[in-house]
């Protein structure tokens, strides 16, 4: 085992939850030899399929944690120096963290969840709905907690290893412009170095092309990674960061009146809304523009302001193209009212060979047009590295590990957001887990797109404004 004399860890893993990441991150858990892993106990309403996982140790307990039991539950199994996972949907991330810091225990979780309910309560505005809002919270709740034990928030694959992995792409690029790179304070200043190469707009653009042996069936939602917390963010309000170079205002699109004001939603669920994006994967292609705290977090990360005045922030949203049976599953979730399928299937073992999950940054404005940075991962190759795992759940799994080695490395440093955290390090733990990581400078456009049918030439002027990539 590597040892490391700048930490110990000797605690307990507390899991919440037993869906598809739970049973991705574990073998990658046990098999690691960046930290020790002592007792494993998992927390689930429902625990199928933990045959594997038991003759590896890992304990169970067969609950559903809610606002009223969750306080009981967790004092009798967790403890100061453990470490508590929030892989649920459901499960409030702010009252778990919370719990975790007065308890002494590390914590980390891949988005910020609330109860139940939370996302379609009637009592919130469609506002207080959004992850703006959640992360506004999170943010509140740093500043009381302050200094304590580390709770790396919303860290899988996105949000969580996109920020490193934009960190990196903004690194390479500067070398592409040869760029020098701003320092203040003795750090790089990224959000300068961005507005420096005229970085207007920035996709977390994400194509899978993985696919089931299994026909989706008529009332079912399929899907390579959690169905629930695919719908959950998937019917939240679309959200973006909206940038500085922006001149027309979307019809749909609303502002905060809280906090940063740093980004805006339309009143529209996420996965309703179309928007032109570019990976290596196939090149141009439609996504959907779902709601993620990357967007919200990174924005607040590349802002610059002047005399207390926003000068420069690039639009910044997810554009993601899900496998072709969770595209279908969405096209019929909205034609029956978004009443979600009573049928639900994570894609693992009868998925074909081939498929490709590309998730990458996509960098756009700057002198070289457009740049992607990101994974390009099989379902091959993730089945070879670890068992229970396709390319989406891998991808997931390395951000998971990832942010826990990272954490127990850093155990005090309070609540913790991707962009605070040291990408170099991040990524050289992850990588062994992301396929081929590559940049691609592409000439794509967004009015490359149906440009022949109903354009005549382009709006060389403004190519890279919201409404040319909005359906």
């Amino acid at each position: 085992m590597d040892t490391d004399s700048s930490f110990t860890f000797s605690g307990n893993f507390i899991f919440i939850g037993f869906g598809s990441i739970t049973k991705a991150v574990l073998p990658l858990l046990l098999e690691q030899n960046k930290i020790p892993v002592g007792n494993i106990t998992v927390i689930a309403p429902v625990l199928e399929k933990r045959e594997w996982f038991k003759k590896h140790g890992v304990k169970f307990v067969k609950k559903a944690l809610t606002k009223n039991n969750y306080v009981r539950c967790l004092n009798s199994v967790l403890g100061a120096g453990d470490f508590l996972v929030n892989l649920a949907v459901d499960v409030s991330s702010t009252d778990l963290m919370t719990h975790a810091a007065h308890t002494g225990a590390l914590y980390l979780d891949t988005c910020i969840e609330p109860w139940a309910g939370g996302y379609n309560d009637p009592s919130l505005s469609v506002s207080q709905r959004t992850n703006y809002a959640m992360r506004h919270h999170v943010l509140e709740l740093r500043q009381m907690i302050g200094q304590g034990p580390t709770a790396v928030i919303a860290h899988g694959a996105n949000p969580g290893l996109i920020s490193h992995l934009l960190k990196e792409a903004l690194m390479r690029l500067a070398e592409e412009l040869k760029s020098p790179l701003p320092m203040t304070k003795g750090h790089l200043d990224w959000a300068v170095l961005a507005m420096e190469m005229n970085v207007k707009v920035i996709h977390v653009a994400e194509k899978d092309t993985q696919r089931s042996k299994r026909i989706k069936q008529d009332d079912e939602f399929v899907n390579t990674w959690s169905v629930d917390g695919f719908l959950s963010e998937g019917r939240q309000p679309a959200e973006l960061a909206w940038g500085t170079h922006e001149r027309t205002w979307p019809l749909e699109a609303r502002q905060h009146t809280f906090g940063s004001e740093n980004s805006i939603y339309l009143r529209r669920s996420g996965a309703s809304v179309q928007v032109k994006t570019w990976t290596p994967e196939g090149g141009p292609c439609l996504g959907l523009l779902v709601t993620h705290h990357e967007t919200v977090s990174t924005a607040d990360f590349l802002t610059v302001k002047k005399l207390g005045k926003v000068i420069y922030r690039p639009t910044i949203h997810y554009a993601y193209h899900p496998c072709d049976d969770a595209l279908l599953s969405i096209q019929e979730l909205i034609e029956h009212g978004w009443e979600p399928q009573t049928k639900k299937r994570v894609m693992c073992s009868e998925i074909a060979q081939g498929g490709v999950d590309a998730l990458g940054v996509l960098l756009m404005g700057h002198a070289k047009n457009a740049y992607w940075y990101g994974s390009l991962l099989t379902v091959d190759e993730a089945r070879v590295i670890a068992p229970f795992n396709t390319a989406t759940s891998l991808q997931v799994a390395a951000g998971v590990l990832s942010g826990i080695i990272w954490a127990v490395r850093h155990p005090d440093q309070g609540i913790v957001e991707a962009e605070q955290m040291d990408h170099e390090e991040v990524l050289k733990l992850a990588s062994p887990y992301l396929g081929n990581v590559v940049g691609v400078q592409t000439d794509w456009r967004p009015d490359d797109m149906f440009t022949n049918l109903f354009q005549s030439k382009h709006d060389d002027a403004t190519p890279w404004q919201f409404e040319k990539f909005i359906i």
